[in-house]
């Protein structure tokens, strides 16, 4: 059985050397493991989308910007939590980011009190996509272990028809259906039509 994942690495991308340095010692002094690039073409470069991290990055800078980085990672379909960091306060900027994602905005100079409570957010949120993110998948492994007539009697079962139209549907035996029905529900793992609904209509949802 597969482990799950959980987001352990703040990666930071900025241009300014000291302000790497200081974000560095800043979240290493509060336990953080942490990785920094110059740019935005150099983490890309580096980055595995199966290690889970949370992401800080400058708005401006040479090359390939902050935003343009969140557009590439977007593309990627990553759900990589992002805080982007500026020493121009745009607040346009900031709502534009926050609504493609990003968790918030950090003005320069920043302090340690508010890096600390927006990077502990930032990992909760990381951790929570997560978890969504196995259980949706999970999820999905389940029905995939239907065979195609299994699904088609399913798709029926949901739709509300009986046994029966479910037989004249598919051109089957009333008892080829109910045998059918009972194998959907051992390989999905339910014990009652109302459970079966459930895992058939829903995606799963974590708890934060």
């Amino acid at each position: 059985m597969n482990m799950p994942q959980i987001a352990s690495t703040v990666y930071i991308v900025d241009d300014d050397e000291a302000v790497r340095d200081s974000l560095r010692w800043l979240l290493e002094a509060n336990s953080y493991r942490v990785r920094a690039y110059a740019s935005a073409e150099s983490f890309l470069a580096e980055y595995d989308e199966q290690q889970p991290g949370v992401l800080i990055v400058d708005v401006r800078m040479p090359g390939m910007s902050g935003l343009e980085l969140q557009e590439q990672l977007i593309n990627r379909k990553s759900t990589m939590p992002i805080v982007f960091i500026t020493g121009h306060g745009d607040v346009p900027m900031a709502v534009s980011t926050m609504k493609k994602g990003a968790v918030d905005f950090l003005e320069k100079p920043f302090n340690e009190t508010d890096l600390r409570e927006i990077v502990g957010r930032m990992f909760q949120q990381a951790n929570q996509r997560l978890s969504q993110a196995q259980a949706q998948k999970s999820h999905e492994a389940m029905l995939a272990r239907l065979t195609a007539r299994e699904q088609q009697v399913l798709e029926r079962i949901v739709a509300g028809r009986l046994n029966k139209q479910i037989a004249d549907d598919l051109g089957i035996s009333i008892k080829t259906v109910e045998a059918h029905r009972a194998n959907i529900m051992e390989k999905l793992q339910v014990t009652t039509v109302a459970d079966l609904m459930k895992v058939a209509l829903a995606k799963p949802e974590v708890n934060a």
